[in-house]
């Protein structure tokens, strides 16, 4: 079984609720509810206002999540010292902590480091970013998984950008090609309608924030994200 999926998920996607879009004020009962409604992973945005305009949670909010719930904390740094603040969301429970190929890091060193540090260890690519093989295929021997966005990092809502499949359909092949053991997670404006093509174009993560948080059935909506109507 995969560490991004739960044991008892029948799909080979995994779905994990961006908790950005959560109710803040009920967030133990939001995050039971997710676990209840058979979600695989618990995803947190960390932001900076630097690296994005929004300033978001800080690893004592990381630790009372990882706390909470025995789902895995996924953990995207969207700030511009990924050095400093990665292994502070380790050591608050993090399951796996990704950054962004867009700062100025020694990238295959802090996915060591993160590595080594006992959990599993990401890149996150922006959509106005271009995946370059020279530079970033060399990189995935050193990643248990890839975020492609499918919106502007920073806030929740945005419509999706289907314009980044292609990314995802070449990370799939370099994966293959290359015998990596590698998950693909897409972010940004996913719903029932965008995550058949983003499964498609190779995604195994699904991060879903408003479309997910603002429906009353959350089981239903896992279902839905995952391609599975059987209701079981």
């Amino acid at each position: 079984m995969s560490w991004w999926r739960r044991a008892d998920n029948p799909r080979p996607v995994a779905v994990a609720p961006s908790l950005l879009s959560a109710d803040i004020l009920h967030l133990q009962e939001e995050i039971e509810a997710v676990d209840a409604a058979g979600a695989d992973l618990l995803h947190l945005d960390i932001m900076d206002g630097h690296f994005v305009d929004n300033l978001s949670y800080g690893p004592h909010v990381a630790a009372a999540v990882s706390a909470a719930s025995s789902l895995p904390v996924d953990c995207h740094l969207m700030v511009d010292d990924p050095a400093t603040y990665a292994p502070r969301f380790v050591q608050a429970g993090a399951r796996c902590v990704s950054f962004h190929l867009e700062v100025e890091v020694d990238h295959r060193a802090l996915l060591e480091e993160i590595r080594r540090s006992g959990a599993r260890a990401g890149l996150v690519i922006n959509p106005s970013t271009a995946l370059d093989e020279k530079l970033h295929r060399p990189l995935l021997s050193s990643c248990d998984l890839f975020l492609v966005m499918s919106v502007h990092p920073g806030y929740g809502g945005q419509p999706f950008d289907g314009s980044v499949l292609g990314k995802l359909e070449r990370l799939r092949q370099w994966r293959e090609q290359d015998g990596l053991d590698l998950a693909l997670e897409i972010d940004g404006g996913i719903d029932e309608r965008t995550a058949p093509r983003a499964v498609a174009a190779g995604a195994d993560i699904l991060v879903s924030g408003s479309a997910f948080f603002r429906q009353k059935d959350y089981g239903e909506m896992v279902r839905r994200l995952r391609g599975d109507w059987s209701g079981s």
